[in-house]
């Protein structure tokens, strides 16, 4: 019988550093230390109510857009919400945020929405601000890690 759980990650990458922050998590998600986690990696117009769905746990990453989240994401939230509203209720979460400013816009913005879905957050957003810090990268890895760890020993 196969006991793996699924991790969805839904992120939304637009440039180097957003790419290297995805990747970050991603890293930390497939650590060494991590058994029986299936990654399913998507970008926010990829992904469906049925990799949500499917998934014992998701970790969403975006761009702070004009204090608010990416149009992707909210493309995903607008395609999904509906579909899982009712079958998704109480699953695990954890977001990234890359904001140029504050991101308090951009966090709002996803935790209405989650918070409608009845998902339950891992952990306080993760919010990557300001200028380029290379520091950020070990950050997301370090969300990767916990979520995959938490849903591995069962935590989430």
């Amino acid at each position: 019988m196969d006991n793996s759980k699924r991790l969805l990650i839904v992120t939304h990458a637009p440039s180097p550093n957003t790419q290297i922050l995805r990747d970050a998590v991603i890293e930390g998600a497939s650590a060494s230390e991590i058994d029986g986690i299936d990654l399913i990696i998507r970008t926010p117009f990829e992904a469906s109510p049925e990799d949500v769905l499917a998934s014992s746990g998701i970790i969403l990453g975006t761009t702070e857009n004009l204090g608010y989240m990416s149009g992707a994401l909210k493309d995903f939230f607008d395609r999904i919400y509906y579909p899982c509203l009712e079958q998704s209720q109480g699953l695990p979460y954890a977001l990234y945020i890359r904001a140029g400013h504050d991101g308090t816009g951009t966090r709002r913005a996803v935790e209405t929405i989650t918070t409608g879905l009845r998902w339950k957050a891992v952990q306080d957003p993760l919010t990557c601000r300001g200028d380029w810090d290379p520091a950020f990268a070990g950050q997301c890895r370090d969300l990767g890690m916990l979520m995959a760890a938490g849903l591995e020993a069962g935590v989430f």
